[in-house]
């Protein structure tokens, strides 16, 4: 049905039933809930067949079922019906009760009789009371027990409001309303005299309860038409009704229109209960009920609301600019919704209801704050790390100063974000995200600090690496006499330059002392390991640097030209001072000496290992210990050995072992030399070849001075020989015996033959070349040999040790040909040497 169809709806059957869902249908469907408290209630009572549908359907232009005249006077109208008025401003529902003194329920059963009479007044604004007209001054009349129970029920209820009582008299007569209207209002004030009240009552005029109103209207069957007028203008009457001065009355106990059903729901319930009914406290229970529904109703549609629901989504993506106005314009909305609807009701409860609406909604929405926090949180993280590692890059500020800025800078973007965020409506606590803000800023600065410092000093060790590792172990490879002194040295001023540049970096971290401290105590200390480290290095190597020393000294004279075993060296004194310069580096690299303190290593290992005899025997005769078995030395801390006693023991007798053979090829190659430079074989060897080669020699003697020719041609072969001899000096290559020197020259002779066949040519044209203008007398020419010979000659007249060699003018060609080594004896002799005799 709409909203101007007159059809009625049962709002409580015969039986007491409360249709629920027919009055939810009926309110919906009139629309009752749009009219706040712009509505007005007007029920009917009287006795049975009295007329009271007939009346109101031509009140109120309802269709209530009336009476049929024809079948007789009988119960029309069972339990009660409610309608909507047609045509009548504000919205006005009409109620329709059950007729009394009715011969269906008996003369005994009155409870429904009172029930209905009791829920009539308790949400009515209008009753009407339709009544006899002959009934009036009647001491047994319809109408007065009908009275009375009105009165007895509006006992029941607390500080009931002040209802309206229109009498409507039926079928009035020709006596005039002046007469009638005192009567009635006479027999009223009696009923309420007789009534029984509570003390708190007892002297309440019956004006405090009710205004009594009194109207009369002729027959509808005998003057139907004078009928219908009057009731018309008894209708306008009911426009605007609620209004101040209007039909009426007092509202001040009013439901909202929005919980009218509930409202009867309750009230019909607790009268059938049998209870008292508390009008103030149940519009307090109906305005929480109401209030509740609509604050349920908000929330509802705010979970479901497009813009809330799109807000959500983008806060899980990030950021979102404008979110606090955004939630609190959609929460604002929802909230004067609820104000709109639920305005009418009791103010204590709307408000209540409204404040736990915030909360709810609040609550609900919250967790999209939170959401956001978290991304505003690591935007301001995110936002600290790239400022703090831009700063540090730009090196402009120290370490702490740029935590401190770019942590201010973080925390300033975040408080401006959040403030951004706040719903006015919330007071959420954004503390502790704040707090977790700045433990994250400060555990990352924590992390980039420690980062920072560990490479810092990482970069200082690399740089006392550098300084001191390359120079230390140059230091300890040279191992003089300044050795430690040299290395404490070079420890103690790269360690001071290296430690004073990393405290001033520290400044920058702004550390405490004991912190700053520790640092470069540490610093110091991998300063002096890379010093112990590189010590044990060459430590390990201290065979290895022992026979390099050895044979330094030993292989080479003071002017550190390597020796010639002739056999005048003394041995036995090179190999003692070439020993005691190993021991001496064994002595070095027996213990790190940082400090400057003095020890007695080198002493003890002197007269233990070299004067092996003397010490052997002292100890002997006092009976004392030997120094070296043990191992720790004294006056050296354990942690400063890098060889023990023991240990220097065991590597000098090894060393001793591996040198002793260097020892013996330099003896034999004395007693080699001594053999290869004597020029005569023994005495023996002479006297045997003597006397066994005598004829022989005679022989040749007396062969030779027969023929002079082969005498001349002796010597020319002799000096011929001769000056080969020297210039590809042929004794050099006999020097390693005289097999090998055989088998060398097989290998060379035709090369030099070669050689010296050229050089005789290109010296034949060079001395053509030379002098083609003047020809010289033809003298006998010498050879190349001969040359040399007489050249040779004159300088052993001048008293000359050496002998010039001239060199040979030939082509390079030749020269590479010739097989010679350029840097052999005899290219020297070719390049006009001098060579020592």
């Amino acid at each position: 049905m709409n909203g101007e169809d007159p059809c009625s709806t049962q709002l409580i059957d015969g039986d007491g039933e409360f249709h629920v869902d027919g009055v939810e249908r009926f309110i919906k469907e009139i629309r009752l809930a749009d009219c706040g408290l712009s509505y007005a209630v007007v029920s009917i009572m009287g006795p049975q067949s009295s007329g009271k549908s007939t009346l109101l359907n031509h009140l109120f232009k309802t269709n209530f079922r009336e009476m049929d005249a024809f079948r007789g006077r009988s119960q029309t109208t069972k339990g009660i019906w409610i309608a909507k008025g047609i045509g009548i401003e504000p919205c006005t529902v009409v109620m329709d009760l059950e007729g009394t003194d009715g011969r269906e329920r008996g003369e005994d059963d009155t409870t429904f009789e009172k029930q209905s009479a009791l829920f009539a007044l308790a949400i009515s604004d209008i009753v009407l009371i339709n009544m006899w007209c002959h009934d009036i001054g009647r001491e047994q009349a319809a109408n007065k027990p009908l009275l009375k129970t009105v009165f007895q029920v509006m006992m029941r209820l607390f500080s009931p409001r002040k209802t309206t009582l229109l009498f409507v008299i039926r079928d009035k007569t020709k006596t005039p309303m002046e007469y009638l209207e005192p009567v009635l209002r006479e027999d009223i004030q009696k009923i309420w005299d007789s009534v029984s009240k509570p003390p708190a009552h007892k002297d309440t005029p019956l004006s405090e309860f009710f205004n009594v109103e009194v109207t009369a209207l002729p027959s509808f069957e005998e003057k139907e038409e004078q009928f219908k007028e009057q009731v018309s203008q008894l209708r306008q009457r009911f426009f605007n009704s609620i209004a101040p001065g209007g039909l009426a009355g007092d509202r001040r106990g009013v439901i909202p229109a929005s919980g009218f059903s509930f409202s009867a729901q309750q009230i019909w319930k607790v009268i059938r209960e049998n209870k008292d009914l508390d009008l103030p406290a149940h519009k307090v229970m109906v305005a929480t009920v109401r209030c509740e529904e609509i604050a349920n109703e908000k929330l509802s549609q705010l979970t479901s609301d497009e813009k809330w629901l799109e807000l959500d989504a983008a806060v899980q993506a990030g950021p979102v600019p404008g979110f606090g106005k955004k939630l609190s314009s959609i929460l604002d909305f929802y909230l004067s919704d609820y104000d709109s609807e639920a305005v009418f009701f009791d103010e204590s409860v709307r408000n209540a209801k409204r404040k736990q609406l915030e909360t709810r909604a609040v609550n609900y929405v919250h967790s999209a704050f939170q959401t956001l926090l978290g991304h505003l949180r690591s935007r301001a993280l995110e936002k600290f790390k790239n400022d703090l590692d831009k700063s540090l890059k730009a090196e402009k500020k120290g370490f702490a100063s740029s935590v401190r800025s770019c942590t201010e800078a973080a925390m300033l973007d975040f408080d401006t974000n959040v403030k951004d965020a706040v719903v006015k409506l919330a007071d959420w606590d954004t503390k502790r995200v704040r707090e977790k803000l700045k433990r994250d800023i400060d555990t990352y600065a924590g992390e980039v600090r420690s980062a920072r410092l560990t490479e810092l000093k990482r970069s200082y060790e690399e740089r006392l690496k550098q300084a001191l590792s390359e120079p230390v172990e140059s230091i300890l490879e040279a191992g003089t006499d300044n050795t430690w002194p040299s290395v404490r040295n070079l420890y103690r001023i790269e360690t001071e330059r290296v430690v004073s540049s990393f405290s001033n970096d520290l400044s920058g971290f702004e550390l405490d002392d004991s912190t700053r401290d520790s640092m470069i105590a540490s610093l110091r200390e991998v300063s002096r390991d890379i010093v112990y480290k590189k010590a044990k290095e060459e430590a390990s190597k201290v065979l290895i640097h022992m026979k390099e020393r050895f044979a330094t000294v030993f292989s080479h004279d003071k002017d550190s030209m390597p020796r010639v075993w002739t056999g005048r060296e003394d041995i036995r004194a090179i190999t003692k001072e070439a020993r005691t310069a190993a021991l001496k580096l064994l002595a070095m690299l027996a213990a790190v000496r940082l400090e400057d303190k003095t020890d007695k290593i080198e002493r003890i290992l002197r007269s233990s290992l070299l004067d092996v005899g003397s010490s052997s025997m002292t100890r002997r005769i006092e009976g004392t210990a030997d120094p070296l078995a043990s191992s720790t030395w004294d006056e050296v801390s354990p942690e400063d050995v890098l060889i023990a006693p023991v240990q220097c023991k065991a590597y000098w007798r090894q060393f001793n072992t591996e040198t002793e053979y260097a020892v013996t090829q330099a003896i034999s190659a004395q007693e080699a030399h001594k053999r290869n430079n004597s020029k005569l074989p023994p005495l023996w060897a002479v006297i045997v070849m003597i006397a066994l080669g005598f004829n022989e020699f005679m022989a040749i003697i007396t062969f030779i001075l027969r023929s002079p020719f082969y005498l001349f041609g002796i010597f020319v072969v002799f000096f011929l020989s001769y000056a080969v001899a020297l210039q590809y000096n042929l004794a050099g290559y006999f020097h390693h015996g005289m097999l090998s020197g055989i088998m060398t020259l097989s290998t060379r002779f035709l090369p030099m033959v070669m050689n010296i066949l050229q050089g005789v040519v290109n010296q034949g044209q060079q001395q053509y070349q030379n002098y083609p203008q003047h020809p010289q007398p033809n003298l006998p020419s010498l050879t190349t040999a001969q040359s040399f010979r007489q050249h040779n000659e004159s300088r052993r007249h001048t008293g000359s040790s050496s002998v010039v060699v001239e060199p040979i003018s030939s082509t390079s060609s030749v020269s590479s040909n010739s097989g010679i080594d350029d840097t052999s004896p005899t290219s020297r002799y070719q390049a006009g040497e001098e060579v020592t005799s």
